[in-house]
């Protein structure tokens, strides 16, 4: 990868590191790029509720028609809202504006191809060379070739129907809090779950445009929790800035994480034969619990390093059906080709409806492993894995966990930090194993 596109697209502050100028030659770019074999290339283009989003929209629509493109705004939209349209309308590509689960100064500009995919890393890395070359030596067409914008929410409507249509049988009955983040799902994620039939709570769903993730969504449980009980519902979905994540709480207030989620799909999957050859798709991060419960039920699992680029790769690849990342970031490839978080939602709920059982009752399939991660700040990540004393260090605590455990260090993919996980059934044990870890690391490697 080069130095724009990191591991989900282009990010950084808003107007200052991810800037209109750079968004406009992304539009230039991606337009060359898209149309060589396109007189005049479509995007579609979502963002979420971010108070930069509409600035780095309105650049990038601008480097799009600059060059000929055709730029379809939808609006604030669901990342995967924007998979599916590209894909359904013949788009040659679709664009996101996003952060995702970033503090709403960061944004982001990410692609898909016109299948609905993610790009691979090497149009990221053409797009780049383009984008960065010293001299912008692209076409400029001009009279009536210079390229338009259409503005379309209305094609929200398109996705909401789709999402609806994934599942069989209505909520009716279900008291469901949604947790919107005041993000990209504030309008899509209730609308749906009223339409199936469920009695909806919906909270931070008022975005002003810097209060999107605060205190809210995926990564603040704690808002949910507490609706969930004071409203006596039957459970709760929580959402990320774009939607492209879900995590849900059951009846008792408990957080009911992706692994669990993941197993209780996996399950019921496997139930209907439908699970493509009995098999999920999880990263390194996923606990034990997961493993041994989806086993338990004659599946099996196969094992990616961190990140949904490796999740689909492994599912495209094999022709798993599911697969996915303890964070929420599930993708059930017969229905979507990106993580769809108001998808993974009706999943979820649909089969809490099947089963008839409490959420608690089939959270229960699995049994959830402590695990302990410390982040170790270095100078620099390079031969971190040839260090002698580290490799000693992991191997002591590995023969101490024995088969009961495991350790897994890695690097950040982002920041100069590197990541000591230990899983097992003793927390204090865990705790004592990863801190001996994580200060030979920091001795070895420390700032």
């Amino acid at each position: 990868m080069g130095k724009l596109f990191g591991t989900d697209g282009v990010r950084g502050l808003a107007n200052k590191e991810l800037t209109p100028e750079l968004a406009f030659r992304l539009g230039r770019a991606a337009t060359y790029w898209f149309g060589q074999n396109y007189r005049r290339p479509t995007f579609y283009i979502g963002r979420d509720t971010r108070i930069s989003g509409e600035m780095l929209e309105a650049a990038l629509a601008a480097g799009i028609c600059s060059a000929g493109g055709e730029a379809v705004l939808c609006g604030v939209v669901p990342t995967p809202a924007v998979a599916f349209l590209a894909r359904k309308h013949g788009a040659q590509a679709g664009v996101v504006i996003s952060a995702s689960h970033n503090p709403f100064p960061d944004n982001g500009i990410k692609f898909f191809a016109g299948t609905g995919y993610k790009l691979p890393d090497a149009t990221e890395d053409e797009l780049e060379k383009l984008v960065l070359a010293g001299k912008d030596e692209l076409p400029r067409p001009t009279a009536e070739h210079v390229g338009t914008i259409r503005y379309r929410h209305d094609l929200l409507k398109e996705y909401i129907d789709y999402a609806i249509s994934t599942v069989e049988a209505p909520f009716t009955g279900l008291k469901i809090v949604v947790d919107c983040a005041n993000g990209a799902a504030y309008e899509a994620a209730p609308t749906v779950l009223r339409r199936l039939g469920a009695q909806v709570i919906v909270i931070n769903n008022v975005p002003n445009g810097v209060n999107i993730n605060r205190d809210a969504g995926s990564t603040h449980l704690e808002g949910l929790q507490q609706a969930v009980i004071l409203h006596g519902a039957d459970l709760g979905i929580a959402h990320d800035g774009d939607a492209d994540r879900c995590l849900a709480v059951d009846e008792t207030g408990v957080v009911v994480d992706g692994d669990q989620i993941m197993v209780i799909c996996a399950l019921e999957m496997l139930r209907q034969g439908k699970l493509a050859n009995n098999t999920l798709v999880a990263t390194v991060m996923s606990n034990l619990g997961l493993h041994q419960a989806v086993k338990k039920a004659g599946g099996r699992v196969v094992v990616t390093p961190v990140g949904d680029r490796y999740v689909l790769e492994a599912m495209l690849t094999h022709g798993y059906g599911l697969g996915g990342e303890q964070s929420g970031h599930i993708i059930f490839g017969n229905l979507s080709t990106t993580g769809d978080g108001l998808v993974t939602a009706l999943q979820l709920i649909a089969a809490r409806v099947r089963d008839g059982r409490p959420l608690s009752a089939l959270a229960a399939a699995m049994t959830r492993f402590p695990q302990v991660l410390v982040n170790v700040r270095v100078k620099s990540k390079a031969g971190w894995q040839d260090n002698a004393a580290i490799a000693a260090a992991i191997a002591a605590a590995e023969q101490e966990l024995g088969e009961d455990g495991r350790v897994l260090v890695r690097p950040s993919g982002t920041e100069p930090l590197i990541r000591v996980m230990a899983e097992g059934p003793s927390q204090p044990e865990l705790e004592s194993l990863v801190e001996r870890v994580a200060a030979v690391i920091s001795q070895e490697l420390g700032s």
